[in-house]
C-alpha cells in the first residue's frame, strides 16, 4: 500500500523528526555518488530530452512534456516520448498514450531502441534524470513555488532525491505555480547554477464550461501535489465543499468510490477529481463523475521555443 507523503517534508525548516532520519538518506548518497561516477552512453541521434525532478511528486513533469511534445510537433520535428514502465503509473502512462506518441518498457534504454527504429527525431523522456546509463542533450527539472524543496532535506528525512546542489548539472528549471512564490527558488537555483535557463508555468483549466460554478463539489485526487489542483478549481470559482486526498498513484477500488459517491449524497455534491484520476476510474458506470482537464500554459513560451530551437 502506498503512503500518503508525509507533512514535515514540505516544513520550510526541518523538525526534529527530519533530523532523527537523517542517518537513514545514508543509502541515497551513497546511491547518488554510485551513479555519478557511472560512464555515459555516447551522444546520438536522436537528440534525447530529459523532464524530471529531484523534488518527488507534483512538479508538473508530465504535462510539460506533454507541452513539449505539442510544440515540437508544431515546428514538424518527429518527436516521441519515453516512459519507463512501473505498474502503478497506468495514470501518467494512459495520459501520455492519448496525447503523445509513448514508448514505455521495462527500461528507458528499451523505449529508446524502439523509438529509434521510428526514426524519430527527438526522445523525450518523462523521468529519468537519475538514470545515468543515458546521455541526455538537455536536462530539465521541474519543480513547484509552494512546495518549493520542502524541508530540504533526502529521502526519508524530506522530499528530495538529490542534493539542491545537483543543480549544478542541469540545464533547464520549470517552476509551476503562482508567479508571486518563484523569487526566492529562482534566486536559490541560480545560487547553484548560474547559467541555469528559468521557466515559470502554471495549470490553465481546458473544461471549466463543462463544470457547474452553481454547484458544490466534493473533489478527490490522488496525484503528488493535490494543492494545485484544489488551488485551480477555487481560481475557476469552483465551490468545494469537502476534499478527499489519497496518495500518488493511488489505484482506486469499487469501495473507494462507493465511499466518494456516499459522501457525494450526505453533503448533496457533484463529484470533481483531476484528468489524471479519472483515467483509472473512467467507464461508463462512473460518468456521474466530472473531471478537470488542464494543460500548461507557459509564460514567455515564445523564450522557451527558441531554446529549445537553439539546442535541438
Amino acid at each position: 500500500m502506498k503512503l500518503k507523503k508525509p507533512k514535515f517534508w514540505d516544513y520550510q525548516r526541518p523538525n526534529l523528526l527530519s533530523y532523527f532520519l537523517l542517518p537513514l538518506t545514508l543509502p541515497i548518497i551513497i546511491n547518488n555518488l554510485f551513479l555519478s561516477l557511472k560512464k555515459h552512453t555516447k551522444k546520438i541521434k536522436p537528440k534525447k530530452i530529459c523532464i524530471g525532478n529531484i523534488y518527488i511528486g507534483g512538479t508538473a513533469k508530465t504535462p510539460l512534456t506533454i507541452k513539449i511534445y505539442q510544440i515540437l510537433n508544431k515546428l514538424n520535428i518527429k518527436t516521441g516520448t519515453i516512459k519507463k514502465f512501473y505498474k502503478n503509473h497506468y495514470d501518467e502512462q494512459e495520459m501520455l498514450s492519448e496525447k503523445t506518441k509513448l514508448y514505455c518498457e521495462k527500461s528507458r534504454i528499451q523505449a529508446l531502441a524502439k523509438a529509434i527504429q521510428d526514426n524519430i527525431d527527438v526522445a523525450l523522456f518523462d523521468d529519468g534524470l537519475q538514470d545515468r546509463s543515458i546521455n541526455y542533450d538537455l536536462k530539465i527539472v521541474c519543480f513547484n513555488s509552494i512546495k518549493r524543496i520542502g524541508n530540504g532535506f533526502l529521502i526519508p528525512a524530506g522530499p528530495l532525491r538529490e542534493k539542491i546542489s545537483s543543480i549544478s548539472k542541469y540545464d533547464v528549471a520549470f517552476i509551476n505555480g503562482n508567479e508571486e512564490d518563484n523569487i526566492r527558488l529562482k534566486s536559490l537555483l541560480k545560487k547553484y547554477n548560474t547559467h541555469i535557463q528559468i521557466f515559470e508555468s502554471n495549470y490553465k483549466a481546458i473544461n471549466i464550461k463543462e463544470l457547474d460554478i452553481d454547484e458544490e463539489y466534493i473533489v478527490f485526487s490522488g496525484i503528488g501535489n493535490p494543492e494545485s489542483f484544489k488551488q485551480t478549481l477555487i481560481n475557476n470559482n469552483i465551490k468545494i465543499e469537502k476534499e478527499i486526498i489519497y496518495p500518488d498513484h493511488h489505484q482506486y477500488t469499487q469501495k473507494d468510490i462507493d465511499y466518494i459517491r456516499s459522501q457525494a449524497r450526505r453533503l448533496n455534491s457533484k463529484i470533481l477529481t483531476t484528468e489524471k484520476d479519472y483515467i483509472k476510474i473512467k467507464s461508463s458506470k462512473n460518468n456521474d463523475i466530472k473531471y478537470l482537464k488542464v494543460e500548461l500554459d507557459i509564460k514567455n513560451e515564445d523564450k522557451l521555443i527558441d531554446y529549445l530551437k537553439m539546442h535541438i
